[in-house]
């Protein structure tokens, strides 16, 4: 298979849409994201995750983790969108990265200390793995935009 750019158009809550490319190893379609729903969801499925996982010594502080950094994506998503500036919108979307690379962190060590849930881990990261590629793509379209407008001035 080849690989082709996706066009994603991201929709905000407030109505705004941007547009990013991602390449992907798809055939090209058009895909429309809520992403505060989508981060919502996510830490949602984390949750549930979460609970289904047996307390013990070794868990306990990877559930914590998981739970924290998975969640925030979704709070630092609505705080982005809500940004009073570009500066703080980039600053907001970056830690949204952040937090989902972060994420895949504690999924693989919830996977080594749970063998029984290495799929459910794998399922997961593959969806924390789509919001790092989402942030970095609005991260670099909005640096892009940035050095575009300061060579036109």
């Amino acid at each position: 298979m080849t690989k082709l750019k996706v066009q994603t158009i991201i929709k905000s809550s407030n109505g705004k849409v941007q547009s990013s490319n991602i390449g992907r190893k798809f055939k090209s379609m058009e895909k429309v994201y809520d992403l505060e729903e989508r981060t919502a969801k996510f830490g949602e499925d984390i949750i549930e995750f979460a609970q289904s996982l047996a307390r013990n010594e070794i868990n306990r502080p990877l559930i914590s983790q998981v739970v924290r950094s998975a969640t925030s994506i979704g709070a630092n998503y609505m705080e982005a969108d809500g940004a009073e500036s570009k500066k703080d919108f980039i600053y907001k979307i970056a830690l949204c990265k952040k937090e989902a690379k972060e994420t895949k962190h504690w999924l693989r060590m919830i996977a080594k200390a749970n063998f029984h849930k290495v799929n459910d881990c794998h399922n997961l990261s593959k969806e924390a793995h789509e919001l790092v590629l989402i942030f970095s793509s609005i991260i670099i379209s909005n640096n892009k935009k940035n050095a575009d407008n300061s060579r036109t001035k």
